[in-house]
Order: C-alpha cells, then structure tokens, then sequence
C-alpha cells in the first residue's frame, strides 16, 4: 500500500482492515484536497473560489437507509421503532468484507478529526473516503487534531464512506443500494451507495447522540451563541426554521450552527465547520453566510453553476437542498474555543406553515419539556412530492428524532434537569408564516423575528405585558421594540378570524395525537401544559 501526506497515524489502515488499498492519502490540506478532486473530475471551481461538487440521484439524506447493528452491548439502549432499525450482525459482517474486497487496490481520503470542542468530551474519529471532496467535507466539518497529534491518534470510530459501492438488498439485507450502518460493538459506520456527504456528518452526531447521554451531557442538534457578557442562547430547529441564519448574529460570538453538547460546566461545539443551507441566500439578508459561498475552502453541494463558473443560488434544478460546507472560522466573529457557559436562553425555532403560532412566545419549563418532545415544524406544498397542497405537519422529536439512538425520554430528562438547575428561560419562535396559512399569508420577515430574538436574549422582553394563547397556552408579549405590534397575536393578522380558530384547532389535535407516544414516559405537569381546544 502506497501512503502518502504530511501526517500519518500509527494507528494505520490495517487496524481497519484496509492494509489492502491501493493508495492512502492522510490527512491531506485543503489545497491538496482540492487539487485531487479537480484532477478527478470530482467537483469543479466556481469563480469565488468554492468547490462545487453534485451528489447525483441522493441529494439528501437517504433516512430509510440507515440501521443500527443489534447487538449485545447496546441492543437495550437503543430506541427500536421507524427511526433505529436494527441490522443483524452477521449481514453487516459479510457487507463489510465486501466493502473492504471492493477497495483493493483503489485509492482512499483519511482524515483524522475529532468531534467535540471539550477536551474532556471529545471523541476522536478517522473518516475514511473514496472521493477527495469528501474528505475536504470532513475536514472542514470536524475539528483538526494538532500536528504533534497525528502521529499517535487513535479513532475511537471510524466513519468508512464509498458512493460507488452498492449494496444487493436481496444478499445483503440492506433496504436498497444505499446504505447507512452504525455498529457500537465494531466502533464502526459503513456508508454506501450515495454521495451526499451529510451521511458523514450526521452519523457521527448519532454516535455521540449514543455516547454522551452517559456521562449526564445533553447532546443536541442546536446552534448556540454567546454575548460579549458571556450569556450563551442555544437554538433548537429543524432544517429550514433558521437555526443557521439566527445564531449568525454580528452582535453575538458563534460557538456552532448545528451540534453541540451541554455539559455540567457549559455548551461546547461537536464540530469545527457549518453545513448551512444555501437556496435563495441572500447577500443583504444573511451576509456573513453568503460570503463564504464565495470563498476558497467551501465545499458547496448541488449548487447551480454556469460554465464561467458563476453561481446562480436562487436554481433548485438539482434539489431545495443545497447545501455550503466550511470552516466555522469563515463566520467572522466565531468562536475559537467552540466553547461557552451555561446558556440563560433556549430558544426552540419552527416554521409554522399554517399560520397559527405566535412568532414569539415565553415557555414555562413544562412546556419546553413539551415542546421539545413534539419538535415540531411544517413541510410545505411543493417543496416535497406527495404533499398535496395543503401544509403537512411535520413532529422530530427533540427537534432531531433521526439522529437520536435512545429513547427521547433519556434527552428531556436531561432538558429538563439542566434548565431547573441554570434557571434557564425558554421561548418558542415561529419563524414560519402570519396573516394566514402558506398560500395566503406570508413569511414572517426575517428583520422582525431577530428584534423578538434579541429582545428575548438581552431581557427586555422579560419586561413587557403578556397574554395568554387560549389554544397553546403561550404567554405572548403585547408589545416589542421594531416590530408591530399587531403581529404579536397571529390570530390578529388574519382576515378571517373564524378560519383561524379553525386551522389552530386542527394543529392542537394533531400536537396531542403525537404527544400520546410519549404521555406514559412524563411526568402529569407536562401533560397539563399540553394544548388543547379554545
């Protein structure tokens, strides 16, 4: 086996099964990884700088793919249903030795990275790829270890991804070509059949997911900031309610956009980079995010490019699910660390496409626990085929349910006893729609919902009068500097205000038939805090 680049592990590729490989470059510079994957084919240059690679048929997570091996050592910890499938043993076995013939003799990407800003929580991961781009990906995605490091780094998993290897579901049990397999006792993730690299990223969030539980440490799939004071805020949501876009604020130091993990001594960064996405970004409203698309170093996915090389983010011919990968040190007033104190806010983000919660409202403890349990966001029509036209509600639990190993009881126990013990304020933001449902309302401008963020974090908002949401029970603010008042109370921007009490009774039954699941699993408080009819 051919190695090459400046920092190879002794730990090397044999103790991985891949002593066989035809090539392995370690550790490779972005420089380096992108000469590799120009020369390939892999990607191409846009003209700010970015690497533009396309994922082909997977342009996203392909979560029906992805299984959890059975075996003894986790078997009784996983949360077995739709989201943990479990795969047997000896088939994962048998697809990983054909896995590991197929690479004879072929050419790899290592790097070698941790994920975890915490030096005492961090866990250390090779990521072992096909394609350069990818391993670019990797790079900017996790956190480099120093060059003195290298040498004696030990994974304590390893993450082996290659696209061009298929699965056969009749021999190999798998769902289909595709393939997402995470093996506790191996230590071990296997990914095939697809290109997308948030494969790679997200399974290495499911397996701290899995980990950290255990060492009372809240992992979470959150963005979090910090004011020059020190209040860290963290930010729940799911893709697309503006996790990404709130917690870039000029005003706030970024600790991380997406992964993070809150321990008894603060929140601490999982990752070294920000996977933001990037359809219909705009320069005026998000710039520090839009400058990185034009930055040697980014990794953007599936976006839109002409032949003079000049990027057109507005174009979802290949999906809505473009995406940017870069360092977090692109954000110009990131954090070095990655790490901050206990948070003094938690701010739970959806987009409510039918147009019924208010764009700000203040959680009692309860219904943070509540909330966080339903995790709950809205799927527009036209954006997914099969949605018909009208707005599907859409419940991940703990605002990340695909990612989480355990049963959801285990992450709001941990909520719940971390916001007693910091005395934390809670608030629900609807970044989503107003003045009615999608197709006759409107989004709620951007500008409007980060005065309600920032007034919820600099605690003027804790100074205002309230009144109570009769379906929710949310305690909505009359009033905010720099946005109307009148859009405070959603039912008062709608027309029809007997519509409006028609569609919020709809979502108040649909918030109690998925909260059934988890009724047995909390305490009657919560439940008392659940919505119900006007």
């Amino acid at each position: 086996m051919e190695e090459t680049g400046p920092h190879k592990s002794n730990y090397g590729l044999d103790n991985q099964g891949l002593g066989g490989v035809g090539k392995a470059n370690w550790n490779l510079s972005a420089p380096t990884l992108y000469k590799e994957a120009l020369t390939r084919n892999e990607a191409t240059l846009s003209e700010g700088g970015a690497l533009v690679a396309l994922t082909g048929q997977h342009t996203g997570r392909s979560a029906n793919d992805k299984f959890i091996v059975k075996e003894a050592g986790s078997e009784d910890n996983i949360w077995w249903g739709k989201v943990n499938k479990p795969f047997d043993d000896t088939k994962f076995a048998a697809l990983h030795k054909k896995m590991i013939d197929y690479l004879q003799g072929k050419e790899v990407f290592v790097q070698d990275c941790y994920a975890g800003a915490h030096l005492d929580h961090r866990l250390p991961v090779r990521i072992i790829t096909e394609c350069a781009w990818h391993n670019l990906f990797a790079r900017n995605m996790f956190i480099q270890p120093e060059k003195r490091e290298l040498a004696e780094f030990k994974p304590e998993f390893t993450v082996l991804q290659v696209p061009s290897f298929e699965a056969d579901p009749a021999v190999d049990g798998t769902r289909s070509e595709v393939f997402v397999l995470a093996n506790f006792a191996e230590r071990l993730v296997i990914i095939g059949g697809t290109s997308y690299a948030g494969e790679i990223k997200k399974s290495v969030f499911s397996l701290l997911n899995y980990l950290l539980p255990e060492k009372n440490i809240m992992p979470m799939h959150c963005s979090v900031n910090v004011s020059n004071a020190g209040d860290s805020a963290v930010f729940f949501g799911l893709s697309g309610t503006g996790k990404t876009t709130l917690s870039a604020d000029q005003s706030r130091e970024l600790i991380g956009d997406d992964e993070h993990g809150w321990s008894d001594d603060g929140v601490f960064n999982f990752e070294g980079g920000c996977y933001a996405k990037v359809i219909n970004l705009s320069r005026e409203a998000e710039p520090e995010i839009y400058a990185t698309t034009e930055r040697f170093g980014t990794v953007l996915e599936n976006v839109v490019m002409d032949e003079d090389g000049v990027l057109d983010l507005d174009d979802n011919r290949y999906t809505e699910n473009t995406r940017a990968s870069y360092p977090i040190h692109f954000i110009p007033n990131a954090s070095e660390t990655g790490i901050a104190g206990n948070p003094k806010n938690v701010i739970m983000l959806t987009a409510d496409a039918f147009g019924v919660l208010p764009p700000i409202s203040k959680l009692s403890s309860e219904q943070a626990m509540y909330h966080f349990l339903s995790g709950y966001t809205a799927k527009l029509a036209g954006t997914e085929k099969g949605l018909g036209n009208e707005p599907q509600a859409t419940f991940s639990t703990c605002f990340g349910a695909p990612f989480m190993p355990r049963h959801p009881s285990v992450y709001a126990n941990l909520l719940g006893e971390k916001i007693e013990k910091h005395g934390v304020n809670c608030w629900l933001v609807n970044t989503g729609w107003t003045g009615g449902a999608y197709g006759t309302g409107h989004r709620m401008p951007i500008a409007h919902t980060r005065a309600l963020v920032n007034a919820a974090l600099d605690g003027t908002l804790a100074n205002v009068e309230f009144e109570k949401d009769p379906y929710f029970g949310l305690a909505m603010p009359t009033s905010c500097t720099g946005v109307p008042s009148e859009i405070l109370n959603p039912r008062n921007t709608w027309a029809d205000k007997a519509a409006y009490d028609k569609q919020a009774s709809h979502l108040v039954t649909l918030f109690i038939e998925n909260f059934e699941q988890f009724a047995e699993y909390v305490d009657a408080e919560i439940i008392k805090s659940a919505p119900r009819s006007a």
